[in-house]
């Protein structure tokens, strides 16, 4: 669970998954997004950010505050 002191990161989807590989597709999926202008709120950790890393084209970062 994400306490007070809990980093967290802000990611938004920007790009469609049509035409791309069925695990970045799953990738976005797992990262809580199916649509373009989604945003999900999540604990930033090293496998939230290996996620990120591999749909980098196709998300926007926000860090939250």
């Amino acid at each position: 669970m994400a306490t007070s002191d809990t980093k967290m990161v802000v990611v938004e989807q920007i790009g469609s998954p049509i035409r791309r590989e069925a695990s970045q597709r799953q990738t976005l999926i797992g990262l809580g997004l199916n649509k373009i202008r989604r945003q999900s709120t999540l604990v930033d950790t090293p496998s939230v950010r290996g996620m990120i890393d591999k749909v980098r084209h196709l998300v926007r970062v926000i860090d939250a505050k």
